[in-house]
């Protein structure tokens, strides 16, 4: 399966499986002793956006910020 098909295929997914994924991601290149709190942060931040708890930014937000 091609990269593209993969991500259209995991982008399908139901947002709860696509976070377990991206733990399960960031744990496989990450060494145990190197998951920081930095990364246990932004782990934990995705998740309170995905849930709901905290408002995301929009494209433009977002690309404004980077300026």
């Amino acid at each position: 399966m091609l990269p593209a098909d993969i991500t259209k295929t995991v982008l399908e997914l139901p947002a709860e499986d696509r976070l377990e994924l991206a733990r399960r991601l960031v744990e496989s290149v990450v060494t145990p002793a190197a998951l920081n709190e930095a990364v246990a942060e932004g782990i934990r931040r995705i998740e309170d956006v995905a849930a709901g708890r905290t408002a995301g930014l929009s494209e433009e937000q977002f690309r404004s910020a980077l300026r």
